[in-house]
């Protein structure tokens, strides 16, 4: 004769062997739901270099933005243009917001001259980007930042805090926010480099604004669905002062990146 605490017993074993693989179901799901795995970096100067796919100086410029991307002290971008497609390859990489973009530095500095392979250092500083040595000596004379930028995930999405204050006789500066593509790879077919096989790292995507900062501690936020677009596996945010000329100096940075594989 079975007793009701032989019932009992039974169908505790029966409901554990179910809730285990549920209990590991779950714990995948969280898993997935939580997202890649993130690190966060701190640059303390940021080298954007000014590209294209048609310009035969820069490939010399570009394996040396390879290099400084290696320095995780340097936030080293790739932004190709696309002022030079008229030669004859469009480049698969250009972007007409960041020929804008070099057309607004070279603005605010008063030369409104734009030319490739160039490098600007914090949103100030601009050298030649295939002259290593100019190159380094303009990251070494770059200010120091005076806001410290914390990026996270949360369940909401990304989260910028910003901390610090702004230069004097200023009253904000903007944040913004760009995705990051790790790498390409491309075979050049026409132009001023045919034949050749070019790879990219850090690839910029355009700079949008999210705010604007006062200076003290302030907090910026981005939904997920903005991290991963167009296979970017890290986000960067810059802080940067702007008048009606256009972008200016950078005076702050952070970055988020995530494993795409896990």
């Amino acid at each position: 004769m079975i007793t009701y605490q032989e019932i009992r017993i039974s169908w505790k074993k029966r409901a554990a062997r179910i809730h285990l693989p549920l209990l590991v179901f779950a714990s995948a799901a969280i898993t997935v739901l939580a997202g890649p795995a993130l690190a966060q970096e701190r640059p303390k100067v940021v080298a954007e270099l000014f590209t294209s796919q048609g310009c035969s100086s820069c490939p010399p410029a570009d394996k040396l933005l390879k290099e400084l991307a290696t320095d995780s002290d340097i936030l080293a971008l790739t932004l190709n243009v696309d002022y030079w497609d008229y030669l004859g390859w469009k480049d698969t990489l250009g972007e007409p917001a960041h020929s804008e973009r070099q057309r607004l530095y070279a603005a605010r500095r008063g030369d409104r001259s734009v030319y490739t392979p160039q490098i600007v250092v914090n949103g100030n500083e601009h050298v030649v980007g295939s002259r290593k040595g100019d190159v380094m000596s303009a990251l070494k004379r770059a200010d120091p930042f005076s806001a410290t930028v914390e990026v996270s995930m949360t369940d909401m999405g990304l989260k910028t805090t910003v901390d610090g204050t702004l230069p004097e006789g200023t009253k904000m500066a903007t944040v913004f926010f760009l995705r990051i593509r790790e790498s390409e790879q491309v075979d050049i077919g026409r132009g001023e480099n045919t034949g050749r096989q070019i790879t990219y790292v850090n690839i910029a995507q355009p700079v949008q604004p999210i705010g604007m900062w006062s200076g003290g501690k302030a907090t910026f936020r981005m939904p997920k669905s903005e991290m991963v677009k167009n296979g970017a596996t890290r986000c960067a945010v810059l802080i940067q002062l702007e008048d009606e000329t256009g972008p200016g100096r950078i005076i702050g940075a952070g970055v988020m990146q995530w494993d795409a594989k896990s």
